[in-house]
């Protein structure tokens, strides 16, 4: 009886798209994809350049680093608060780069060109940030005092603190994170411009062993934690990076000193670890797939052990397998506990079309207990939680802001619900802000192509600004979406 219920759970989970479909439900993932890019713009953070699309955005951010005589102006805003957090903003530049390196191929020429420019925008500031040997800077801003205002980052008069590490405290997790995104991007503008390639790799190779040889957590430096936590402390540990930076750099470089670390420190850094979560906190899956590329394809069997971990992990996701573990909401979107539930659904969803191709290319299926997988089973998982975010829900809104007719306007964001600086050029303090907060009125500004945190395990979502877990966008929930709706964009009749 229970097989039976199993049977029929997955089966309505992956006829749901077909249901809706003859409804006259349609996505245009080309559009959705031109946008999930251009949300990156509303996240920029320095001196706009001509070419800004999001225009109702303005400068912000100049003197950042001025207080440590050094440049650190550009990089992203993480979500609607105007700190520049690098431990995510790393991680959201190492998918959009991966979303290159997968499914460039998929993307409009175009859409290429501008998610080199996002990636770009993010590794111009990194490069800043590892500038100075046995120092990483790591944050810009002081959270606690930017939370208590409500303004945009054109007016921020709050401290633009910078948090430093240096040499030999540690910072094992934001150094390897900042080293995989510099190898990624590397792979990323290798065909289009091999110099700016060139240097990615080499300040990747540096920063990747200023992490090995000081050891450890950021959020541990007593002099920088209670500006980093609660916000983005690793909760998770930092071997998970040390690990994720590695393969990145084997990938980039192939070279056998990287795969003999992945290999000897498989086990003292912890990969035997949870491998059922990936965001920036946690790498496991995400470690896990990347490197079973090369098991895939045929090559290394010495690090077979990480395929079967991406095999685990992806038979999790198979609601009638027995080691099914993740919860779905009764509208078929992938639900974890705690935080900003769709950065679950897109990380997810981006290993699940990252590992379909793998299989597909090495001609090979997924077994998950007494039951086979096919890559194309992958994909339709995938497309679910793609459709879902484009609006087949129980509340048929697009959660993507600005795709479709019906998605959230009064998004958790300070640039959106505050008056744009070109409409309203006076200065708005930080307490003047509260009225717009409060205000019963959608947000006069569309932050387009940002996708909110997304309903609970219920489907329920409330639009409402105070519900920042649910109504808040970040750089890392829109990362990985590009590289899905760039397979989608190209493949739209997946059924």
């Amino acid at each position: 009886m229970k097989n039976n219920i199993i049977s029929l759970k997955i089966m309505l989970l992956l006829l749901l798209p077909l249901i809706t479909s003859c409804h006259g439900s349609y996505h245009d993932y080309t559009d959705a994809l031109t946008k999930s890019i251009l949300f990156f713009e509303g996240q920029r953070s320095g001196y706009l350049p001509q070419d800004q699309r999001m225009n109702w955005r303005g400068h912000s951010g100049l003197g950042d680093g001025w207080t440590v005589n050094v440049d650190l102006t550009g990089g992203y805003y993480d979500a609607g608060d105007n700190v520049k957090f690098n431990f995510p903003m790393a991680f959201t530049t190492t998918l959009l780069a991966w979303s290159v390196i997968e499914f460039g191929e998929n993307m409009p020429p175009s859409e290429l060109r501008n998610d080199l420019v996002a990636i770009r925008w993010s590794t111009d500031y990194l490069l800043k940030t590892v500038s100075q040997p046995n120092r990483i800077f790591v944050q810009v801003g002081d959270p606690v005092l930017d939370h208590n205002c409500w303004e945009r980052p054109e007016d921020m008069d709050t401290a633009r603190t910078v948090y430093t590490v240096d040499a030999p405290n540690p910072a094992s997790d934001v150094a390897r994170e900042t080293a995989a995104a510099f190898a990624a991007a590397s792979m990323a503008f290798r065909s289009s411009d091999p110099g700016y390639a060139d240097t990615l790799l080499r300040t990747s190779t540096r920063v990747f062993d200023f992490a090995d040889r000081n050891r450890g957590a950021y959020s541990d430096n007593s002099n920088i934690r209670d500006g980093v936590c609660p916000y983005y402390c690793d909760f998770d540990g930092y071997q998970d990076e040390l690990l994720w930076g590695a393969a990145w750099l084997r990938r980039a470089t192939q070279g056998d000193n990287y795969l003999s670390y992945i290999q000897e420190n498989r086990q003292t850094l912890g990969a035997d670890d949870n491998t059922n979560e990936f965001g920036w906190d946690n790498k496991h899956a995400g470690l896990s797939v990347l490197v079973s590329k090369e098991v895939l394809d045929g090559s290394m069997y010495s690090i077979q052990y990480y395929k079967e971990s991406a095999d685990s992990f992806m038979c999790t996701l198979i609601p009638e397998s027995s080691s099914s573990h993740i919860e779905y909401s009764p509208g078929g979107l992938i639900y974890k506990p705690d935080g900003s539930n769709l950065q679950h659904a897109t990380t997810i969803t981006f290993l699940l079309l990252v590992y379909a191709n793998y299989l597909e290319k090495s001609s090979q299926i997924l077994n998950c207990g007494t039951i086979s997988v096919s890559p194309s089973m992958l994909r339709k998982i995938g497309k679910r939680q793609v459709d879902y975010i484009l609006g087949d829900n129980p509340k048929g809104m697009s959660y993507m802001v600005g795709y479709s007719n019906y998605y959230p306007q009064k998004i958790h964001y300070r640039g959106s619900f505050l008056p744009s600086i070109k409409d309203h050029p006076q200065v708005i303090a930080c307490k003047e802000g509260s009225t717009y907060f409060n205000s019963s009125q959608p947000n006069p500004n569309v932050l387009v192509g940002a996708i909110v945190g997304g309903p609970g395990e219920d489907d329920a979502y409330d639009d409402s600004r105070d519900e920042f877990r649910k109504s808040e966008p970040t750089t890392y929930i829109n990362a990985p979406f590009v590289g899905a709706l760039a397979y989608f964009s190209a493949n739209p009749n997946i059924n």
